[in-house]
């Protein structure tokens, strides 16, 4: 299965083009969570990655930088076996830039996900303007760093993260630069069940239903959050009818554009689902598309 690629702003930055096809499916299925700024520096459109991970070694940490293609320019990697490295920084050099991250994760607290909680905090630093800042440790930071507020940030446009569970997998979820954060509760039982359903709550209300899920193992619908029209595509083919490692896949986009485009065509064939779904998403290169959430969903058998 593939997932849902996307693209962002007026370059069209493509920010996810991932495969989990049976041969690299144990690999995918980590614990970790990646989330994507967007920014621009000296003219050029930069996307910031963030990623956490957790795994038997311990937490981890990555800061990496990418250009308009999502071309890695620089990287940061903070290994879980080497995670006594819980402060420090490091300058990273991309197109005659110099770009400092720092961080702090000698305070932090950690719940059963692979991001912190509190103590703690990630900035990046771009000459002497503060570019991002994570965490809540923020007179720290500005000490640390002796950095000043950027007149023009880094924009929260995405994120990718791997949940599990048997029949109900949660999150934390925030559909909209600085917005605010809801439960966000996927639940969905495939075993023992002649008419599996799914559904969908925030905030344990439930926003959608999906009945006769045999026959709807893809498709598309619009719910609204915060005032936002929030598109919900969900792709559980895998959990139906595939390998017992088999993961689904659900996108949550901020977007109107997106919405007008899925309803002119039809749901893809089975046969056609890896061309189709990419293709349509890469022709929807609008700056209307603002914020899109990735969930890889795997069952916990």
């Amino acid at each position: 299965m593939r997932d849902f690629p996307s693209c962002f702003g007026e370059t069209g930055v493509q920010v996810a083009d991932f495969s989990s096809s049976s041969a690299n499916n144990k690999a995918a299925a980590q614990n970790l969570a990646t989330c994507i700024y967007q920014c621009r520096l000296r003219g050029k459109s930069w996307l910031l990655n963030v990623t956490w991970s957790k795994n038997l070694m311990g937490q981890g940490l990555s800061v990496g930088i990418d250009d308009n293609t999502n071309q890695c320019l620089c990287k940061v990697d903070i290994k879980p076996w080497l995670f006594s490295r819980k402060k420090g920084s490091k300058t990273l050099e991309a197109y005659s830039c110099k770009i400092d991250v720092y961080w702090d994760l000698s305070s932090a607290k950690f719940g059963s996900g692979p991001e912190p909680l509190q103590g703690f905090y990630v900035c990046i630093v771009f000459e002497r303007q503060m570019l991002l800042l994570l965490g809540d440790m923020i007179k720290e930071a500005l000490k640390k760093t002796g950095a000043s507020p950027a007149a023009s940030g880094a924009v929260f446009i995405a994120k990718r993260e791997h949940i599990f569970g048997k029949k109900i997998f949660g999150t934390k979820a925030q559909f909209c630069d600085n917005g605010q954060i809801h439960d966000l509760i996927i639940e969905c039982d495939t075993s023992g069940s002649s008419d599996p359903y799914l559904v969908i709550r925030v905030d344990s209300k439930p926003m959608m239903k999906v009945k006769r899920l045999h026959w709807k193992f893809r498709g598309n619908h619009t719910i609204l959050i915060d005032g936002l029209e929030v598109e919900v595509f969900w792709d559980v083919h895998n959990w139906l009818f595939g390998t017992t490692f088999g993961n689904a896949v659900f996108m949550f986009k901020t977007s109107h554009s997106a919405e007008k485009l899925w309803a002119s065509q039809p749901l893809c064939d089975p046969q056609t689902q890896h061309w189709s779904w990419s293709q349509r998403f890469r022709e929807s290169q609008s700056p209307s598309l603002d914020f899109s959430l990735f969930l890889y969903a795997w069952k916990n058998e």
